[in-house]
C-alpha cells in the first residue's frame, strides 16, 4: 500500500536499524497550523517514536515537532500526540497483528502529498544485537563491492 509522492519532510532512519519492517502503510496526520509551518521549515525529529492503538483510534507518540518560531500563543506541545488518519478496517487489522504476533507500528517517514502532511507507518519486529550485526556487515561488504567496481572502472 505504499503510495508515498511528494516532498520529503523526515526519515527515521533508526527504526530500519532497529526493526525488520514487514509492512507499510500510507496515513494522514491531525495537525496544527504552526506544526504544519514547523513542518515546512523540516523542525521535526522521528527518533525514538512509535505509534499506539488506543480505543480504536491510531497516535503517533514521541514524534517532536518543534515550535514555530513565529507562532506565539498558537504553538502547541512539541511532543504531544498526534492523531493518525486511515480507515477503520486498517486500524482493526493493525491491532490484530500487533496483539498477536508481537509486532510494533513505526513511523518511518514524513512527507508532504500536496497540501496534506502524511506518515509512512512500518509494521515492524524488532531485530536482535545479531541481525543487526548481519545486517551491518552486509552493508559494508556491499560498500565494499561499489568501492571496488568503482576503481576498476577508472
Amino acid at each position: 500500500m505504499e503510495k508515498k509522492a511528494g516532498k520529503s519532510i523526515a526519515q527515521n532512519k533508526k527504526a530500519y536499524h532497529d526493526y525488520f519492517v514487514l509492512e507499510k502503510y500510507e496515513a494522514g496526520v491531525a495537525l496544527y497550523g504552526t506544526e504544519v509551518k514547523s513542518l515546512r521549515q523540516g523542525a521535526v525529529n522521528l527518533k525514538d517514536s512509535y505509534c499506539e492503538i488506543k480505543n480504536g483510534e491510531l497516535f503517533a507518540l514521541g514524534v517532536h515537532i518543534s515550535p514555530y518560531e513565529k507562532g506565539n500563543i498558537y504553538n502547541r506541545e512539541p511532543l504531544r500526540e498526534k492523531k493518525l488518519l486511515m480507515h477503520k478496517r486498517e486500524i482493526i487489522r493493525l491491532f490484530s497483528k500487533v496483539k498477536e504476533d508481537g509486532l510494533t507500528l513505526v513511523p518511518l517517514s514524513l512527507y508532504f502529498s500536496g497540501s496534506h502532511v502524511k506518515v509512512e507507518v512500518g509494521l515492524c519486529k524488532g531485530k536482535k544485537l545479531y541481525d543487526k550485526r548481519e545486517s551491518d556487515a552486509k552493508r559494508q561488504a556491499s560498500r565494499d563491492i561499489d568501492r571496488a567496481m568503482k576503481d576498476r572502472r577508472s
